[in-house]
């Protein structure tokens, strides 16, 4: 299927996410999805079938505790992969008065936001597949109920692309891929060649690129950013991350025009050697990281083809889990002698 066709299929289903009428997005769901389709959630949901079970499991708690829920998608992207899959990703922020517990995250009573990377597989016109990672940890943040150590990125509502252009972005996308592909092997040859210069960052990305990582990172500007909120961290306490060169970890790719997105589950093995990242002790065991990315380049100008904006979402839940912390059961225990009820929020006409 071409790009408009995947998009197109997929229409009636974003559209009713947008004020989230139950019975509109479930009949679009079952319309979209084959019946037994294979729902790879993250954690603590797992995989579950069809859109029966993705709306039973995660999208009917949701709605629930945010009534007025709404899908705010911000990227658009679909196309065929190299091996000949087709896929269509999404990046947005679900968004909604948060009024009762999800997860047993307490409400607030306020708007909140929590952002999502979404990718379908494709085939006879049925989606056959999902992988999704929504970020839990952004929504127990704006709970206070973040249980973990404090990250060191900056903490924001995840922006749509700076070009205005994520939901109409069309066109061939191999150069964008071959240039984020030819960046991460690069960053790939260090710290095997000891010298930081061996993963010229310079040459990849943006001056003033922003890197939106997943709440418990943060979001990083420019390369300065990126290396002491990020990258120095994760490489003090994984320095053996690398592509998988065993071949049993499978990523899939795809791209339009400036954007390429990239999936897997898991698409990384590393081993938690060191102390540092994310404040998790040095465990000596290796996990596999689930990790959905969006990336842009930049469109003339001085740094024309120099990625600008980069989304990356970790199923961060599931990595404490892999090490044997429950971050969900530890939250509970810190709201013991919290109310998390639902939240009534009076009108204001009285």
């Amino acid at each position: 299927m071409t790009p408009n066709e995947l998009k197109s299929l997929f229409e009636t289903y974003r559209k009713s996410a947008e004020n989230f009428d139950v019975q509109n997005v479930e009949s679009a769901l079952n319309n979209l999805f084959q019946a037994d389709a294979e729902i790879k959630l993250f954690h603590p949901f797992g995989n579950v079938e069809g859109g029966n079970g993705l709306m039973g499991a995660a999208l009917g708690p949701l709605h629930e505790a945010m009534p007025d829920l709404e899908r705010r998608d911000m990227i658009l992207l679909a196309g065929t992969t190299p091996e000949g899959q087709d896929w269509i990703g999404c990046m947005g922020n679900y968004m909604g008065t948060f009024i009762a517990p999800f997860l047993d995250i307490p409400p607030t009573g306020h708007l909140a936001h929590m952002r999502y990377h979404e990718y379908f597989k494709v085939a006879d016109g049925k989606v056959i597949e999902m992988q999704a990672i929504w970020d839990i940890p952004e929504l127990m943040m704006q709970a206070g109920a973040w249980p973990m150590a404090p990250q060191l990125g900056k903490y924001l509502c995840t922006p749509a692309p700076m070009s205005g252009d994520g939901l109409t972005v069309s066109g061939n996308g191999q150069a964008t891929m071959d240039h984020v592909i030819a960046m991460l092997t690069d960053l790939c040859k260090y710290p095997g060649d000891p010298d930081p210069k061996v993963m010229k960052l310079e040459q990849y990305w943006h001056p003033r690129f922003n890197w939106y990582g997943p709440a418990g990172i943060g979001t990083a500007r420019g390369t300065s950013g990126f290396r002491n909120w990020h990258q120095i961290p994760f490489l003090r306490g994984m320095p053996d991350r690398k592509l998988d060169e065993a071949g049993d970890l499978k990523s899939h790719w795809f791209g339009e025009g400036a954007y390429v997105c990239e999936t897997g589950w898991p698409n990384m093995r590393l081993t938690l050697s060191d102390d540092g990242w994310m404040g998790i002790a040095p465990a000596g065991k290796e996990v596999l990281l689930r990790s959905l990315d969006f990336w842009r380049r930049e469109v003339g100008g001085e740094h024309d083809g120099l990625i600008r904006e980069n989304w990356v979402l970790v199923d961060v839940l599931d990595l404490y889990d892999q090490v044997g912390v429950d971050v969900l059961a530890r939250m509970r225990e810190f709201n013991k002698a919290r109310n998390i009820g639902t939240i009534n929020v009076p009108d204001g006409m009285s």
